[in-house]
């Protein structure tokens, strides 16, 4: 069973802001929990990929509706 993710809503908010918030929000998560965040900067895909690819977290699930983005971030384990 997949647990329910923190919620952070960045809607609103242009490049760097809901990037730079929601690695905030990643530091406070334990292992293996889950970040859903809600932008509405149409850069923002481009920008959590590559959050993740550089933070070493894990870009769940991403989808767009009506100009509503949603990113799903898991924390991994950091080696």
């Amino acid at each position: 069973m997949v647990e329910t993710p923190h919620f952070l809503d960045t809607t609103g908010l242009n490049c760097p802001l809901p990037v730079l918030k929601a690695k905030k929000a990643m530091k406070a998560l334990k292992e293996g929990e889950r970040l859903k965040v809600h932008a509405t900067d149409p850069a923002s895909t481009i920008d959590f990929r590559h959050f993740c690819d550089v933070s070493g977290y894990l870009l769940e699930n991403m989808r767009e509706t009506d100009g509503l983005f949603e990113y799903i971030i898991v924390k991994q384990a950091t080696t």
